[in-house]
């Protein structure tokens, strides 16, 4: 009987142990929700804009109702901060209010009430990262091809928000506005004619190709910064540095969107977001580049979250999936970080580059494990060597 009562209590006294640790691993496994910390509308003559800040990654989700018209996004892996305006009417015949709430306990739902919903030309929903402001996601309907927008009445106006990289003022803010529909600047193309594709493009192996590496941020754009003032600019430039080198060695022709700390659009630090991302496609749009690569950095708002993410354009070619998971893949066999998956987005870069095309988020910076790791030299040569051999098996 003695023997039974000791068993009990020590089956006990371990299930106490156990459980509380299982319970306590899994909840240090829950992903973070990014917060949305502000939401910015502005409104002319051609078209609404609509910005979601938030201060993490978001992936996200549309969908489109009618009786009225609305155009619905979700916002996946996110919380509603308390201080975000929850309703805003638009004085706009392209949309007349957004709503926000939280849908769920993961997922902030954004509601636009608009009658253009029904010609998908005539809205637009893509993502941007960087800057002052990590994540956003960018709502645009109105005169988005340059053609009618068949809606009601004439426009007013709307309240003025700054998309790019600072202040500005009303003027300046609508001159941006506007330029940032264009597809390239005259400068950009002055200085890139296109070329016709490589000799190599349609051999196996690396030699012969054609690759634009593109490094992310720049000069007034620092990207993420970590816990010891580490920038993703400088970071990102690095490995593509010695990137270019190791493709070289195997017999590619690469080209970088960006050889110094600067801006790639000739407007340099009074470019808006667009403009800027634009400027990087158009290096490899017009040079007729075999694969396009952006290399990034991830953050977010605790130094908890850690790991690599590949991305491709969810509406693009299979070959950028596979271009994305065989560079993350090799990626992560040699910095032996978390594999946060190979998932589909709308990034500006991946969606207007012609041929196909990846960004890779290679760690965290927000995390003082992975800032330390990416900030040596045998970090920043493993996560080089990784997206060699990526890209090697992608060729291959």
């Amino acid at each position: 009987m003695n023997v039974l009562f000791r068993r009990l209590v020590f089956f006990a006294l371990m299930l106490g142990v156990l459980f509380p640790a299982f319970f306590a691993f899994h909840t240090a496994k829950a992903a973070p929700l990014a917060e949305i910390k502000n939401v910015r509308v502005h409104a002319d003559k051609d078209k609404v804009r609509i910005v979601v800040d938030a201060d993490g990654e978001v992936d996200y989700r549309s969908m489109t109702l009618t009786a009225p018209g609305r155009v619905v996004v979700d916002l996946l892996g996110a919380r509603l901060s308390p201080s975000v305006t929850k309703s805003q009417e638009i004085k706009s015949r392209f949309a007349t209010k957004v709503r926000l709430g939280q849908f769920d306990k993961s997922t902030v739902r954004v509601v636009v009430e608009t009658e253009i919903y029904k010609n998908r030309s005539n809205y637009d929903v893509f993502s941007l990262e960087g800057g002052a402001v990590p994540y956003r996601v960018v709502m645009d309907f109105g005169n988005l091809s340059g053609g009618a927008v068949s809606s009601g009445s004439a426009s007013s106006g709307g309240s003025n928000i700054d998309f790019g990289h600072g202040t500005r003022s009303t003027d300046e803010e609508d001159s941006s506005a506007d330029a940032a529909d264009t597809s390239s600047s005259d400068a950009e193309n002055a200085v890139l004619p296109p070329r016709s594709k490589s000799e190599g493009s349609a051999l196996p192996g690396v030699s012969g190709k054609r690759i634009v590496i593109d490094p992310g941020h720049g000069g007034s754009d620092t990207g993420a910064i970590g816990p010891t003032g580490v920038t993703e600019k400088s970071i990102a430039l690095r490995i593509s540095r010695r990137l270019k080198v190791l493709l070289e060695e195997q017999g590619a022709e690469v080209i970088l969107t960006r050889t110094a700390d600067t801006e790639v659009s000739p407007k340099k630090a009074n470019a808006t977001d667009v403009e800027e991302l634009q400027a990087r496609c158009d290096i490899a749009n017009q040079n007729n580049a075999d694969i396009f690569l952006s290399i990034h950095l991830d953050a977010f708002s605790g130094p908890e979250a850690h790991g690599t993410t590949g991305y491709y354009y969810e509406s693009g070619s299979a070959d950028s999936k596979r271009l994305a998971d065989a560079v993350k893949r090799n990626v992560l066999r040699r910095i032996g970080t978390l594999d946060r998956g190979t998932k589909p987005c709308t990034f500006y870069v991946c969606r207007h580059t012609n041929m196909p095309a990846t960004l890779l988020e290679t760690a965290f910076l927000s995390n003082p494990r992975e800032e330390q790791m990416m900030n040596s030299d045998d970090g920043v040569e493993k996560a080089a060597q990784g997206i060699a051999a990526g890209i090697a098996e992608y060729f291959d």
